[in-house]
């Protein structure tokens, strides 16, 4: 088992239309207003740039984000990942109930050497990490849509 390859799956119900929780999500620089964990964006030019996270436990991770598939029509946005961590991470939203229902999946190799060295007896706090992050950003946007503050 490679203890630094990671796959996350996280489903967002959210209370608006499809295309206005697209629009958020593609507007990567607009992130850190409702997603706490999303510290930075600088923006490279058009279709990329880098993102530093941070969420519960003290360390900074920063990728180089750049576009791979922009689909309105399918509901899709990739990117790929370079940096502390590199694979890819894709947002696929479509119609659930009465608003919209966003999935993250993501599937990288974290190369920050502090947590490659801490890959095995940290793996269960990055995960933890990870889903903590991800609430915290469902929320915010979820906040962000209904136009109040993030609840974080």
């Amino acid at each position: 088992m490679d203890w630094n390859h990671h796959r996350f799956r996280s489903l967002w119900p959210l209370p608006a239309p499809v295309p206005a929780v697209y629009r958020e999500l593609e507007r990567i620089d607009d992130y850190p207003r409702w997603w706490p964990q999303v510290r930075e964006v600088t923006r490279l030019d058009d279709t990329g740039g880098v993102v530093r996270f941070r969420s519960l436990l003290p360390y900074d991770l920063t990728a180089t984000l750049r576009e791979e598939r922009r689909d309105p029509a399918a509901g899709v946005l990739e990117v790929a990942m370079s940096g502390d961590m590199e694979g890819w991470a894709r947002w696929t939203v479509g119609p659930h109930g009465s608003g919209t229902l966003a999935r993250y999946d993501q599937e990288v190799h974290v190369r920050k050497p502090l947590l490659r060295r801490l890959a095995v007896p940290g793996r269960p706090l990055f995960r933890a990490n990870h889903r903590l992050m991800m609430r915290a950003g469902r929320r915010g946007l979820a906040a962000h849509l209904e136009g109040g503050r993030p609840a974080v």
